[in-house]
Parts: C-alpha cells; sequence; structure tokens
C-alpha cells in the first residue's frame, strides 16, 4: 500500500458493459468508488470502445454534437440513427448504430435481403452539412452486402442483364453485369475515411467476410458459396469500373465486406480502439498519473488481441502508469496472460449472483470494488 502524501492521480478507461452500462456509466461508476475511499483523487474519465457499439459515445466524450438522422435500416425501413459531429468537424458513423446486428427490425428479414444503404444516407446528410473526414466504426453489423448498400446510398447504380435497376442486396448481387459509378457523389474526391476495425479479413474466400462472419449474421450453410461469389462478383465489376483493387487488402472483410466499400472510397484503416484513444487524448490523461482501471463486460484471452481494455494497458505502460483490470466477468483460465500485463484482474461480483443481479446492480457492485481497490493502493481518507 502506498502512502503517498500526494493525491492521486487515476485515470478510468473502461469499455461498456454491453447490455449493463455505457463505458461513460461505468466509468463514473469507479469513480464514484474510488472518490469514496480518496476524495482527494485526480480523477481522469476517459470512456473507451473498439470500433464496435459505443464507439460513438466514447469519441463524443471530448466535444462534439450527436445528430440524428433518418436513414434506410438495414431491412429497409426508415429509421432513425445517431451519428456525431466532432469538435474539429470530422463526423463518426457507427455500423452499429445504422445497421446493427441487435436491431429485431433489420434482423428479421433474411441476411440476403440486407443493405448497408443507410450508411451511404449518413454519410450523404453529413457531406450535406460540411464534414470531410469520416471515421466509420465498423462493428457490430447484420449486413452482408460487400458494402453495395453504402455504395448506393451515395449514388452507385446496379443493373441486371435487362439493364434492370436491382437492390444493393446479396440476393441481387449474383445478377449484376453493370455498375454505373457516374453518380456517385463528386464530394468524395476531396473527403476522407478512417475505417475502425481490428479485421484483417479479405472480402471474399476461406477467410472472407462470408466464410467467418456470415454465420453469426444469419448466413446458413447451404448459402456461403453463393453468397461469397456474389460479393466477387460485385468485387470485379466495381474495382474494373473504379480502377482500383481492395478485395484483399486488410479489413475488406469487416462488417460484411463494408470494409471493402471503404478501401474503393481510398479509405485508411486504423484499429478501432486505437483510434478512439487518440482521439480522446488518453495519452494526455496519463501524464502525471499513477494509475489506469479499465475494464469490460467479460475478460478474457480475446480482450489481447485489440479489445479496448488491453489498448488502454499498452497506453499506460508505455507511459510507465500500472493498469489494473475490473471487469463484469474474467475467465479464470485467462489470468495468466492478462496477468502478464495488467496489475491485477478483479471482477466486482461480491459471490455467486444471477447475471439479472449482475446486470440491474452493476453500477453499485463495480463502485464498491473500486472502492475496495482504492483503499488497497493508497490508503483510505
Amino acid at each position: 500500500m502506498s502512502n503517498s502524501p500526494s493525491s492521486p492521480v487515476v485515470v478510468i478507461a473502461p469499455d461498456s458493459f454491453k447490455g449493463s452500462l455505457s463505458a461513460e456509466q461505468v466509468a463514473q461508476a469507479i469513480a464514484s468508488g474510488v472518490r469514496r475511499a480518496r476524495p482527494d483523487a485526480d480523477v481522469r474519465i476517459c470512456p473507451m470502445a473498439d470500433g464496435g457499439e459505443g464507439t460513438l459515445d466514447a469519441m463524443l466524450t471530448k466535444g462534439g454534437e450527436r445528430r440524428t438522422l433518418a436513414v434506410s435500416g438495414a431491412a429497409g425501413p426508415v429509421r432513425e440513427a445517431l451519428t456525431g459531429v466532432l469538435a474539429d468537424g470530422s463526423a463518426i458513423v457507427e455500423t452499429a448504430e445504422v445497421v446493427g446486428i441487435t436491431d429485431p427490425v433489420g434482423m428479421g428479414v433474411p441476411v440476403e435481403s440486407r443493405s448497408t444503404r443507410g450508411m451511404g444516407e449518413a454519410i450523404s446528410a453529413l457531406l450535406d452539412v460540411g464534414v470531410r473526414r469520416f471515421f466509420v466504426a465498423l462493428g457490430g453489423s447484420s449486413t452482408n452486402d460487400g458494402g453495395a448498400g453504402l455504395l448506393a446510398g451515395l449514388g452507385l447504380k446496379l443493373f441486371d442483364a435487362q439493364d434492370r435497376l436491382l437492390e444493393p442486396t446479396p440476393e441481387h448481387l449474383a445478377r449484376v453485369v453493370r455498375v454505373d459509378v457516374s453518380g456517385l457523389d463528386a464530394r468524395l474526391a476531396d473527403t476522407q475515411f478512417v475505417g475502425m476495425s481490428d479485421v484483417d479479413n479479405p472480402l471474399t474466400g476461406e477467410h472472407g467476410a462470408t466464410a467467418v462472419f456470415g454465420p453469426q449474421k444469419g448466413v446458413k450453410p447451404d448459402q456461403l458459396v453463393a453468397i461469397d461469389a456474389a460479393l466477387a462478383r460485385f468485387a470485379d465489376l466495381l474495382e474494373a469500373a473504379l480502377g482500383r483493387t481492395a478485395r484483399n487488402l486488410p479489413g475488406a472483410g469487416a462488417a460484411g465486406g463494408l470494409g471493402f466499400a471503404l478501401h474503393m472510397l481510398g479509405a485508411q484503416f486504423e484499429p478501432g480502439a486505437e483510434t478512439v484513444a487518440r482521439e480522446i487524448g488518453l495519452d494526455a490523461a496519463l501524464v502525471g498519473a499513477d494509475w489506469l482501471i479499465t475494464g469490460e463486460g467479460r475478460s478474457d484471452v480475446q480482450t489481447l488481441h485489440g479489445k479496448a481494455p488491453f489498448i488502454a494497458c499498452r497506453h499506460a505502460r508505455s507511459a510507465d502508469v500500472p493498469a489494473t483490470l475490473l471487469s463484469g466477468g474474467v475467465d479464470s483460465a485467462a489470468l495468466p496472460r492478462l496477468s502478464e500485463y495488467f496489475s491485477g484482474c478483479f471482477s466486482p461480483a461480491p459471490g455467486p449472483i444471477t447475471l439479472e443481479f449482475a446486470i440491474r446492480d452493476a453500477a453499485r457492485l463495480l463502485a464498491d470494488e473500486a472502492e475496495q481497490l482504492t483503499r488497497l493502493k493508497y490508503g483510505a481518507r
């Protein structure tokens, strides 16, 4: 236990506890526990995300405004979706918010009938208000259309052998014989895109979007080959029309091939959590700090593959700041690996509890555990 006379400086940088608390709510709960033990603590809150659900909220914590847009959902009908314009004029469009896998309406139609058109419509609406730099968070999509919908929302047209206009969904991509790129929004030429994703899969093939991620979105085993071939056909035509090859670039298979469409627009790709850490100023918050607390709903070995707590920990270690993991659940089998990076891994569960109880009382449980950890580290005042 440290008995330093100086006030503690604690950075709190968790991801959300999905289904329970947002990253901001998690951070505030932990902060309240820290302050119970040490009211004098300098607590710096930096909610994190990794490119999936919650990225919009995290990116806006340092300023900006939310904008609600009426766009096409994955199933077609118009829905309201939140986007954000950051303080520097950049925008954040979260795939999980527009065509997310948690949207029951979008998931209510077969995956071969879902489209990312709403993503293109959101980008178009933000172009209308002057945005020329976009962060696109690619996690949590329900779609597998190769990004055809996004591009259709920006002016791309698809035609069949009878020159009939086709909808940009997987079930129609196999019939495309011509793509017309002449109507693509001219403003895209001076627009920058940053794709936020840890996925490095190509668009097609055994490691592609359909084979790897399709089943979790509803692609049936007997559909895998046909849908993958449809995406390949679309890629052949689009790459020829735009004079650019992107299907095998890392990230092309992200979000059911949405990454491919972004690559075709010249996007740069970055790990989601690294982008969030940079944009919210995590490194600046760590200056002079002596402790970082991070966490997520459940931690296991996958946490070490670019998840938000691991990225927060890595930044803390670079600043010579010890990092503690406080997650809703911690896989005991992963403790040896996690302990190579974190200075202690903890769960707020006081004993055997139901999932319902854990979700309902998550904030209180986190605050209680954070208070006890703070007492252990600094003592109490």
